[in-house]
């Protein structure tokens, strides 16, 4: 999210907290409506005139270092992550069973349509606007899926199974592990009602992903394998699509594996080795994919293998061994990559770095992930914690830097 989109959204927030209309407050302004559109849109200057921000923030009542950091408002609220439990809870999306409205169906290209914008979204690192789109789209592609029929319904089934799969996304960056596996599993439900290998694949993945992080790592190995054995035949045989998929598998079954070595106090060295064998076949994958691409919004390839095997040396501790990673990895192959991946990386960086007691250089480090995506720093729970973590032991000369960022964290002083 830009500055302008940032700016605008916490000026319409807090206009909306003063219950303040648009006219109002242009009349409070004495600007326009239309002005107020646009600067609430993003569609203003990105760094507005320090005299104006000053303005609106007196009109509106609150600080202007408030109306310029305040994370809050760049965050997803809780009232959002809420709609979208609520509309999982709805007994037409848990049954697929919709009323006896005569209602058409939304056509499968305005699902698909509706779908790539949040999915883009989410790969442009902006989370927070997912609490408003995901409900719709739940709504509407599980009455798709009821309503359409031959191709088409097997096309809504396909679009009804990617929704459930930003849902399990966007809930592992709120942190809300349980809305994930609930959606994982409906996920992959919906992938099999489609009947397309390449929709399944890519369900089974964000499903491990979810199991992994609620604490089912071990299952998450076992489902996530034994998925890519019935799958492989089908996949290998679908061009570009099927190897990205297939590889995703295999990534996901890497971080499972490393989060299994991690809770095992008896054979982790054996359950490391197992998740370096897991990264090692998807790098295969990627090496028959031959570059760096976005099929189903998987970013795999070679780059993003390097991103997991980052990922992977920070859950097994091995902080030197991630940073060393994550330094060679070219900038010009990471340029490639969509914010969201980008930013990812960074804060496992971060972590790396902390664990390798690069403690200053992990600031540095958060601060350029939040460059490339406010919400991957600002209000993704597991980095937050990771500032949390710096703040108690110390950064030394990156101390200032540190508790500005945790403030922009909303972190407790």
């Amino acid at each position: 999210m830009d500055d302008r989109i940032q700016f605008g959204r916490r000026v319409a927030h807090w206009r909306n907290r003063r219950r303040l209309t648009q006219l109002e407050f242009a009349a409070l302004m004495q600007h326009s409506v239309r002005w107020v559109e646009e600067l609430e849109a993003g569609r203003r200057q990105a760094d507005p005139n320090i005299s104006v921000a000053t303005e609106i923030a007196r009109r509106l009542g609150i600080t202007l270092e408030r109306l310029l950091h305040d994370p809050a408002v760049l965050c997803t609220a809780g009232s959002e992550i809420d709609a979208v439990r609520r509309a999982l809870q709805r007994h037409d999306v848990i049954t697929g069973r919709c009323d006896n409205s005569a209602a058409d169906p939304v056509p499968v290209a305005a699902l698909q349509r509706d779908l790539w914008l949040a999915r883009t979204g989410f790969q442009a690192g902006h989370f927070a606007q997912l609490g408003v789109q995901i409900p719709r789209l739940l709504v509407d592609a599980t009455r798709a899926a009821e309503r359409h029929q031959g191709d088409d319904q097997l096309e809504a089934y396909r679009q009804l199974s990617l929704t459930l799969e930003l849902t399990e996304a966007a809930a592992i960056k709120w942190g809300d592990t349980e809305l994930a596996v609930v959606a994982g599993h409906r996920a992959v439900a919906a992938a099999e009602r489609s009947g397309d290998p390449v929709i399944q694949a890519s369900a089974a993945r964000h499903l491990a992903d979810a199991m992994t992080n609620h604490g089912q790592a071990a299952a998450a190995v076992a489902f996530v394998t034994a998925a890519a054995r019935r799958l492989q035949p089908d996949l290998l045989g679908r061009g570009p699509e099927g190897l990205s998929v297939l590889g995703m598998l295999f990534l996901k079954a890497a971080m499972a594996q490393a989060a299994a070595a991690e809770a095992d106090d008896h054979s982790p060295a054996r359950h490391a080795r197992s998740a370096t064998g897991f990264l090692d076949e998807a790098d295969e994958h990627a090496g028959r994919l031959g570059f760096d691409g976005n099929e189903l919004w998987t970013s795999f390839g070679p780059t993003n293998c390097k991103l997991y095997r980052v990922a992977a040396h920070v859950q097994l501790s091995e902080g030197a061994d991630a940073v060393a990673v994550a330094t060679g990895i070219p900038a010009t192959a990471l340029a490639g990559l969509p914010r969201e991946r980008r930013a990812h990386l960074l804060t496992d960086r971060a972590h790396g770095e902390k664990q390798a007691g690069l403690r200053a250089q992990a600031v540095t480090t958060l601060l350029e992930a939040e460059e490339e995506a406010p919400e991957e720093v600002l209000c993704r729970p597991r980095t937050r914690q990771l500032v949390e973590d710096l703040r108690l032991l110390g950064t030394g000369a990156a101390e200032g830097r540190l508790r500005a960022l945790a403030d922009r964290c909303g972190l407790p002083g």
